[in-house]
């Protein structure tokens, strides 16, 4: 057999074995080129014309870079190791290791940019299809079209040249380092099989579970008054994270081992079939991979927690529009009104128009604050709030001793929380008012603009704002005391009111305002981080499942002759099969249901600051990863059972 049949016949069988490695490879590069396609597309003018956009679709591609870097080279050191006995016996017949390092680069070098260029393809094939999704997303109207960049295929196929490099690299060092007598034993080297569990073990175990705990109490805690300093908070969130990443550590170091050994334990150790295929080797098997299990974890919690909470702003766009502008249109000047009005007029659209004084006082709530995170620097003596009459909203009366708060953001409360009553003053510039605050109300009743984004608005009684306005203090005063609601009474034409609103310039200056306009804006903003991180976390997905499934691919081999006694013994292939799956679903599903857990209780703790909706946004994402996840799960058990069927042969 000459040195091109042998090379070819290694090709054809490689290919045969590492098929998903040659399909994340395609998937790989076809995602990178697509990816990078969208920064030269024409079409992308109107997303990316901010340098914000390009900027994050560059940094993206950067990181997009590391996760495929990483996958590749962790692939090629398995199936590197999967080819030492292959290395061994050429050298037995008196190959030298460069002749052999040339065999295998060449080898390597077919494989490896034949997948790059079907992925290349795919990824051209596709590029139409990624940005009419992220029009969709956006919102934008769009014509697009296939378009091939020469910018992109260069730039991918310098990534992917300089990461082959690094493999050949890697395979050359292996050969070198590695006798004969070495490459015989790389796969034969077992795991540290020990058959009782130490009381480090069980410590480490126990540790591990509670670090998890700790990190989850704390944030749960994190914005619930306990932390009232900002230091405090910045140390609270670095605890956390050690907490938790070391407390996933030595769960995988010890935990699983732990937990597992007292149900054996409880069973005496007489152990079925499928608890000895599937507690068993788990047990020794998930401590010596507790680095790797820890960061897809970690990263898969990462990729989780940062989808959920920018599609949990994306799915709260509306809501937090109609909190920031209660109408469909919120203008602060009578004229700019007028003329906005006749444009509606002169269309023929229908509208209703509700008109609020307001003023700005400085209140003392210094005995109605329950807790005030230390940082914020508000003279809680002098609180400048906006004040309306109480005629200025429907359905609310109060005394004239009373004052009502209104449209209190939920995120400002985490930070400044009030008590449910107390005595307040209003003070105007010579007069100061007592006033018993009464309590909170979620309601928005004026624009943003007055609010800044999330500052309550007081109701007074309407002698008692007559008095304010009389005596009112000129250095604290907004350019505009005036809010002028507009809303359209057919919402079929706000889409084309709103074309007139910003064709007629009110929305130059930040005292205009659009409620469509605005979620409009907030989805393009988080749609464009939302579909980068869907784009990250895909990739991630992909090549985490990749390795997982690589290395039950590994284990399944050393594993090969253990089934080959268990069919001799008269175990059938089904009886095998039950105890694998059991074992996929704990190798596959612990590190997906704890890095569930993380996820979810990073989003329990900061989702308030993205948006209302908190539920359904991330059961969304959780339930689409968990899905996406199980299917290299799935693909192990048929791997398993291709090879326990060829077990007896």
């Amino acid at each position: 057999m000459s040195i091109n049949q042998l090379m070819f016949r290694n090709l054809r069988k490689n290919l045969k074995n590492y098929y998903l490695y040659v399909f994340a490879l395609i998937f790989s590069s076809a995602l990178y080129f697509a990816f990078v396609t969208l920064q030269f597309d024409p079409s992308m003018d109107a997303t990316k014309g901010s340098i914000k956009g390009g900027a994050a679709i560059k940094a993206a591609s950067v990181l997009l870079i590391a996760i495929v870097s990483i996958f590749l080279l962790y692939a090629n050191t398995i199936f590197i190791k999967r080819r030492s006995k292959e290395i061994g016996l050429f050298q037995l017949i008196g190959m030298t290791k460069n002749r052999i390092f040339r065999i295998l680069t060449a080898e390597n070098f077919i494989l490896y940019f034949g997948s790059l260029l079907i992925g290349i393809f795919v990824g051209f094939s596709v590029s139409k299809l990624i940005i009419m999704i992220l029009f969709k997303t956006l919102g934008v109207e769009g014509i697009t079209s296939l378009h091939f960049s020469y910018e992109a295929l260069i730039q991918t196929l310098i990534v992917f040249f300089v990461i082959y490099l690094f493999i050949m690299l890697m395979n050359y060092l292996f050969i070198k380092r590695q006798s004969i007598l070495s490459l015989f034993r790389v796969t034969s080297v077992t795991e540290g099989k020990v058959k009782k569990v130490s009381v480090i073990e069980m410590i480490i175990g126990l540790l591990g579970i509670l670090l998890i705990i700790l990190g989850y109490y704390i944030s749960s805690r994190l914005f619930s008054g306990d932390f009232t300093k900002m230091n405090e908070l910045f140390i609270q969130m670095i605890l956390i994270l050690a907490s938790v990443i070391i407390g996933t550590y030595l769960f995988y170091k010890g935990s699983v081992r732990f937990v597992f050994n007292i149900i054996r334990k409880n069973k005496n150790g007489y152990l079925n079939i499928n608890e000895v295929l599937s507690l068993s080797s788990i047990m020794f098997r998930m401590k010596s991979n507790a680095v790797l299990l820890t960061i897809i974890t970690t990263v898969s919690a990462l990729a989780i927690g940062l989808l959920s909470l920018s599609y949990i702003s994306y799915y709260s766009a509306e809501q937090t529009a109609k909190t920031s502008v209660p109408a469909d249109f919120s203008i602060t000047n009578i004229q700019d009104a007028e003329k906005f009005k006749a444009a509606l007029t002169t269309n023929k659209m229908m509208y209703t128009e509700k008109v609020v004084d307001v003023i700005q006082v400085n209140v003392n709530m210094e005995n109605v604050i329950d807790r005030l995170t230390e940082g914020l620097n508000i003279d809680m003596n002098n609180v400048p709030l906006p004040v309306i009459s109480e005629e200025s909203v429907e359905g609310i009366q109060v005394s004239a001793d009373e004052t009502l708060l209104t449209g209190y953001s939920p995120m400002l409360e985490k930070f400044m929380s009030l008590k449910k009553a107390g005595p307040i003053e209003l003070k105007g510039q010579h007069e100061v008012i007592p006033q018993q605050f009464i309590g909170l109300n979620k309601d928005t009743v004026v624009s943003w603009y007055f609010t800044d984004g999330g500052i309550p608005v007081a109701i007074v009684d309407k002698t008692v704002f007559e008095r304010l306005k009389n005596d009112i203090n000129p250095s604290i005063q907004m350019k505009s005391s005036i809010y002028i609601g507009i809303d359209i009474l057919d919402h079929a034409n706000i889409k084309r009111a709103d074309e007139i609103f910003r064709e007629m310039g009110f929305l130059k200056n930040r005292d205009n305002d659009s409620q469509l306009e605005m979620m409009t804006q907030q989805k393009q903003n988080m749609g464009l981080i939302m579909f980068i991180v869907a784009f990250l976390g895909l990739t991630f997905l992909i090549t985490s499942g990749c390795i997982l499934y690589f290395k039950q691919m590994d284990e399944c081999e050393d594993e090969k002759s253990n089934y080959t006694i268990l069919r001799k013994l008269g175990f059938t292939q089904g009886d095998l099969l039950k105890g694998i799956q059991v074992k996929q679903i704990f190798n596959f599903g612990i590190p997906l249901i704890v890095g569930l857990f993380h996820s979810y209780f990073a989003i329990q703790s900061g989702g308030f600051l993205f948006g209302n909706e908190l539920w359904t946004p991330m059961i969304i994402v959780m339930l689409v990863y968990t899905a996406l996840y199980s299917i290299f799960g799935i693909l192990s058990v048929f791997y398993y059972k291709k090879v326990i069927k060829e077990a007896l042969r």
